[in-house]
């Protein structure tokens, strides 16, 4: 594969010198399945429709940011119309809309099934053996924002401490090995559901909504470059799909964008079905 990938945490990152018309610029975090859809996107762009593909992989904020102002071409791990709505209020008119690719995205706290509770309400029963702390990811991602907002309305005795999605399934991991309690900021689709015995707890005040995982483009996206657009307008996956490719990555010592084509082989009708 030629897809070039570089790696930022500051929208520096995000802004290259200028590329030929025919190299997608697709930004995306660090989150199994951004990981998972943007690594399948690139292999379907490079290997049927001839393009050149450029991955960066950022924060949301600073992604929404760099889509906005041109400097990446799309994001397609939007979490809409809830999750991202600070970003989307403050980028959304300087972005285009190219639909939804999965439309039960679930966001919450998170235990392995032997915890004995049901609900963020009981989180306060075990905090001292949660040692007063919930597993978060990035700073800049709409579930750590929710997470602070769940602290307050449940009057919650933890803190979240932040870290990134895979340093936090790896805690995850390791908690579940050792039969220990612990709570995290989880969400599906993610493969740890299909590896672990977990629990979204009940969240009665409903801090954490649903949400479809949309992919937005930068103005001008669908104009510039519309078979491209619309691929992507067709580009949708079941819950199974989703999942499947993310094990795969997750198990895989491949890098994502070889496991992404592999898939993509294994799946040819479907890939099929979003070039119409």
């Amino acid at each position: 594969m030629k897809v070039k990938t570089t790696i930022s945490a500051i929208a520096a990152g995000l802004i290259s010198s200028a590329v030929s018309a025919e190299t997608v610029k697709i930004a995306y975090p660090n989150w199994a399945e951004g990981i998972a859809m943007t690594n399948l996107v690139a292999v379907i762009l490079e290997d049927e429709m001839g393009y050149d593909v450029e991955l960066t992989q950022a924060d949301p904020g600073v992604i929404f940011a760099a889509v906005a102002s041109g400097d990446q071409d799309l994001f397609l791990d939007a979490w809409l119309p809830n999750t991202h709505a600070d970003y989307w209020e403050q980028f959304g008119d300087q972005i285009e809309n190219l639909g939804t690719t999965y439309g039960n995205g679930v966001t919450g706290l998170v235990v392995p099934a032997y915890v004995e509770i049901d609900s963020i309400e009981e989180l306060n029963d075990i905090a001292d053996e949660l040692n007063n702390s919930i597993t978060g990811i990035g700073l800049g991602a709409g579930i750590t924002k929710n997470t602070n907002i769940a602290i307050e309305e449940y009057d919650l005795d933890l803190v979240q401490v932040n870290s990134s999605g895979p340093v936090m399934t790896a805690a995850l991991a390791d908690a579940i090995e050792s039969g220990e309690p612990i709570v995290i900021t989880g969400w599906k689709p993610h493969w740890m559901f299909d590896r672990f015995d977990l629990k979204v707890l009940e969240d009665p005040m409903g801090v954490y909504p649903i949400d479809g995982l949309r992919k937005v483009a930068r103005d001008g996206f669908s104009e510039d470059m519309p078979d491209v657009a619309n691929m992507l307008k067709n580009f949708s996956m079941t819950e199974d799909q989703l999942l499947s490719l993310m094990v795969a990555i997750d198990e895989s010592d491949e890098d994502a964008i070889d496991v992404a084509s592999d898939w993509a082989r294994n799946n040819r009708p479907l890939v099929e079905s979003w070039m119409m």
